[in-house]
Order: structure tokens, then C-alpha cells, then sequence
């Protein structure tokens, strides 16, 4: 009741509607860049396909262009003891007639000159297009890490920039980063161009769903916040499905991301039609933008504000708008949330990528292994809903990570033989992780004041991204059961900590660093 009293602006968000029309069209509006944020995220699965390449010998088609490619296999390139050819190397050409080449064959071998050919290959990828092959294949965990490491930094740079400039232009920023270098990849011209594009996409990825979330979160009140989140969490896996589905009928990596990647086109409306959170303009001083905000909100709402509360939003005094980066390092409260919650988005990240890797291990192809899993994360994020509503934050993401450890001890005590139980154990683990994302997003936007939001939403991704470069180097250390046992491990110690951290349900949002001391 106290807090009740105090927050003019939960006030002003009633009689603007609690999800009318306004409200409705703004989640509307996070359904596309979701989408393609899991697209452009998981991309990289699909370009890397596995080949057979060998060495161009086409020289010989001058002397015989009749030659069926096998035979001109059989008479220019070197087999190795097994009988299968040399991917790397081919016989160095020689100015003799067809006729003395089949009967003395050829003996002096070469690194390959002239590039290789792909006989097997039914799609162009990117290791046929570049030829990374030979001691140029690259390494997958090389490009995650990458990927990972651009996370890395956007969550950083967009989460300060959403506090420092405001929602409307972070998120416009990350629109022009998935439109710049997301459908830009499609024109790259070198491997390390794609590097490089792929690190820039990374951080507009992140950027996005940090500062979406902190505008949904301070738009929206009560069980309509966790339910917009929840369902743009659903368009991501949506997403996934969108992209294994091109990825499976487009026979070229750049049709892929032309073709996936031509939906951001429309993204560029949101210029005239996105809003600025009033929060956030409230706490910078902005009260008459603020005022105006809301009134057009309550105007698409069919609602009408009372003036004697919109004459109670007040500028904020100079303690209350004064905040820093180094607010999370000297307030107790915030530093001990900030903690916790880093532990729990670590763990989370890391426990869904080891799965996930895991099932690779299996042999399970790469089209199963996003396809299914993104169909079954929808009903489970759904799931999260009654979770949320029944049991509040803090108990639905403690049984959330409760059912992710026990898969993951069913996982271990199950034996290797019982290979398809133990990809069904993996796969259940992921959805419920994936339920625990949804959960944790939307407990992290209610803990941290509107001041810092996006920062301290910017530092659990940095979390996040550590989680995941982690787990890519455990995997690739370690043997076979230990990444599974320290996913069991890091669930029960992120399970404990979370024990600390307060409930958020059915509570006001913290706007600044004093009202956040004391709701805590």
C-alpha cells in the first residue's frame, strides 16, 4: 500500500488502459525483429555443411573431353593407403598425350592449384564458396565464440546507450544492425567479412532483446508484462523454425539470408510508429514528452486521463535521476541482485548451449535438432504462464531450474547404450531451460530499477555470453559425462541463490536506485 501510494505513474498507466489497443500494437510490433533475431542467431548451424571436396583437375578435359569424372579422378589425383583420394593434394600436370597417361600413369604430387570441386554437394555453402579447406577449415566453436563475444559487447554498449539515450533510439540502432549487417551477409566477399558481419549482427541480436524487453516491461503492468514477454519469447522459437525450414529448401547460403533476412525491410516504419518509454522520459526530467506519450496512448485506448493525475507526475528530484554503472558495485541491494541473477543467467546459458552441443554428439542432424526443439519451447514457455501466475517469480524459476537439474541427473545416470532416451532426456532439459529463459528475462526486467534496467539487463547478457563461450570450451576439453555433471552441479547452486533474491509479483516497478533500497 505503501509503494502503491508513491507510484503516481502506476496511476496514470491504469486509467491509460492496462492492455488496450496502444498496448496490444506494441507487442504487435516486437513479432518480426524476434523472428529474425533467432534467425540471424542460429544461421551460422546451417552454412557450414560438411564436404567431400577434391583437388581441380580439369586440365586433362583437354586432352579427352569425353572423360566421365570418375575417370578423371582414377588418373589425376593421389588415393591414400585406404583407397579413398587425397583431398588435398593431385597430380602435377604433364604435357604427355592422353593414351601415355593411362599406360605409365603419373607419379609427382602437388598441393592443389587450380581450386577444389564438390561432387557430393547438393547445396553451396560457405566452406564450398571460400574453399576453407585443406588447413583452412574453420572451426565451429571459432565462429560461436566469435558470435558470442559480439554478444558480449552489444549487451554492454546497448544497455548503457538505452539508459543514457532512451528505448526508442537503442532499438532503432539495433534495427539498422540486423538490417546492415544481417542482410548485408548475403553480399560478403571473403570469410573474414562474414566473420566480421556475423560479429556485428551478434550485437544488434542483443541489443534488441535487452531494450525490447525493458519497453515491454515499463509499457505493460501486472500479469500482462509477463504474458507480452512470454509470447515474444515464442515468436523467437518461431523464429528457429522459419530459419530450418529455408535452410532445408534453399540450395545457397546467400538465398538463405536474402530470403530470411528480407523481412527487416518493413522494420524501417518503426521510425514513425515505436514509442519512447514514459518511465524512462519521467526520470530524465522529460515530464512534458512523458505526458504527451501517455495521452496519445490513452487516445488509441478510447481512454481519457484525469488531469489532476497527470498533474501529479512531478520531475524527479536530482538523487533520484542521479545513476551509474558504478550504482551496481556500491549499493548493497543492487550489487547482491546483480550477483545472484549473474550466477542464474551463467548457469541457465550454459546448461541450454551443453545440451544442446551434446545432441550434436549424438549425431542427431542439424535440421532435427532445431526444428524439434523449436517446436517444443513453444508449449513450455506457454507452460511458464500458469507457473507464473500460480506460484510468482522466484518459486516458478526455482522449479524451472529444480527440472532442469533432474534431467540433467537422469542424463547421467542413464547409460550411453539407451542412446534414444537420453536424446529425449536432452531434449526435455532444453525445453525446460528454455521455460527458465523466459522466467529469468522477465524476473531480471522487475528487479532492477527503471534508472538501470537496461544496463543491469545488459550485464546478465554478459553473463549469458559467458555461459555459452564456456560451455563451447568445456565441450571441447572435457570427457563426454563432466559437462552434463557441471550442468547438474551450477543448477543447484543457481537453485540456492535464487532463494535470495525478493519476489516481484503483483509489485510496483522500481523507477530509481532509492525506491529500489527500499521495496528491498
Amino acid at each position: 500500500m505503501e509503494s502503491k501510494k508513491d507510484d503516481k505513474f502506476a496511476d496514470v498507466l491504469d486509467a491509460v488502459g492496462e492492455f488496450g489497443t496502444f498496448q496490444r500494437r506494441l507487442i504487435a510490433l516486437t513479432f518480426i525483429p524476434n523472428i529474425l533475431s533467432a534467425f540471424f542467431m542460429f544461421a551460422d548451424h546451417f552454412v557450414f555443411s560438411e564436404e567431400k571436396p577434391y583437388c581441380n583437375t580439369s586440365w586433362i578435359l583437354a586432352l579427352d573431353p569425353n572423360l566421365s569424372e570418375a575417370e578423371q579422378m582414377n588418373l589425376t589425383l593421389p588415393r591414400a593407403p585406404n583407397g579413398s583420394f587425397l583431398t588435398c593434394l593431385m597430380y602435377l600436370p604433364v604435357s604427355w598425350d592422353l593414351e601415355s597417361i593411362i599406360q605409365f600413369g603419373l607419379n609427382y604430387t602437388n598441393p592443389c592449384e587450380n581450386g577444389w570441386i564438390y561432387p557430393e554437394s547438393k547445396k553451396r555453402s560457405l566452406i564450398s564458396e571460400f574453399d576453407l579447406v585443406c588447413g583452412k577449415e574453420p572451426k565451429k566453436e571459432t565462429v560461436q565464440t566469435m558470435f558470442m563475444t559480439g554478444q558480449l559487447i552489444g549487451s554492454l554498449i546497448f544497455g548503457l546507450l538505452s539508459d543514457k539515450l532512451g528505448r526508442y533510439p537503442a532499438i532503432l540502432l539495433s534495427l539498422l544492425g540486423l538490417l546492415f549487417f544481417g542482410f548485408g551477409t548475403a553480399f560478403v566477399n571473403s570469410f573474414h567479412q562474414y566473420l566480421f558481419f556475423r560479429f556485428g549482427v551478434s550485437q544488434a541480436v542483443m541489443g534488441y532483446a535487452i531494450v525490447s524487453l525493458t519497453l515491454v516491461t515499463e509499457w505493460l503492468v501486472g500479469e500482462h508484462r509477463a504474458h507480452a514477454v512470454i509470447l515474444e519469447h515464442c515468436f523467437f522459437s518461431v523464429g528457429v523454425m522459419f530459419l530450418t525450414g529455408l535452410a532445408y529448401n534453399l540450395p545457397h547460403w546467400r538465398l538463405l539470408f536474402l530470403v530470411g533476412g528480407a523481412p527487416v525491410f518493413p522494420l524501417i516504419s518503426y521510425i514513425w510508429i515505436l514509442p519512447e518509454s514514459p518511465r524512462w522520459l519521467m526520470m530524465k526530467g522529460k515530464v512534458k514528452e512523458a505526458k504527451e506519450i501517455l495521452c496519445y496512448a490513452a487516445e488509441v485506448n478510447k481512454k481519457t486521463i484525469p488531469l489532476n493525475l497527470l498533474d501529479e507526475l512531478q520531475l524527479p528530484g536530482k538523487k533520484a535521476t542521479k545513476a551509474s554503472a558504478v550504482d551496481f558495485c556500491s549499493n548493497k541491494y543492487l550489487c547482491k541482485v546483480t550477483l545472484v541473477m549473474g550466477c542464474v543467467w551463467l548457469t541457465v546459458s550454459y546448461s541450454y548451449f551443453t545440451m544442446s552441443l551434446k545432441l550434436r554428439e549424438f549425431g542427431v542432424s542439424i535440421h532435427f535438432r532445431q526444428a524439434i526443439p523449436g517446436i517444443l519451447e513453444v508449449p513450455a514457455r506457454l507452460c511458464s504462464i500458469f507457473l507464473l501466475e500460480q506460484m510468482g517469480r522466484k518459486w516458478s524459476l526455482a522449479q524451472t531450474l529444480i527440472q532442469a537439474a533432474l534431467m540433467c541427473l537422469f542424463t547421467l545416470l542413464l547409460p550411453q547404450g539407451f542412446k534414444s532416451i537420453l536424446i529425449l532426456l536432452l531434449m526435455l532439459g532444453g525445453c525446460s531451460l528454455a521455460a527458465t529463459v523466459t522466467v529469468v528475462f522477465i524476473y531480471t526486467a522487475e528487479l532492477f530499477p527503471t534508472i538501470l534496467r537496461s544496463t543491469g539487463l545488459g550485464l546478465m547478457s554478459l553473463a549469458s555470453s559467458g555461459g555459452v563461450i564456456l560451455s563451447l570450451t568445456v565441450i571441447s576439453q572435457l570427457p563426454t559425462l563432466l559437462p552434463i555433471f557441471l550442468c547438474f552441479i551450477s543448477s543447484v547452486v543457481a537453485l540456492c541463490f535464487s532463494f535470495l533474491l525478493p519476489e516481484t509479483q503483483n509489485q510496483l516497478l522500481s523507477d530509481s536506485l532509492e525506491q529500489f533500497s527500499r521495496a528491498r
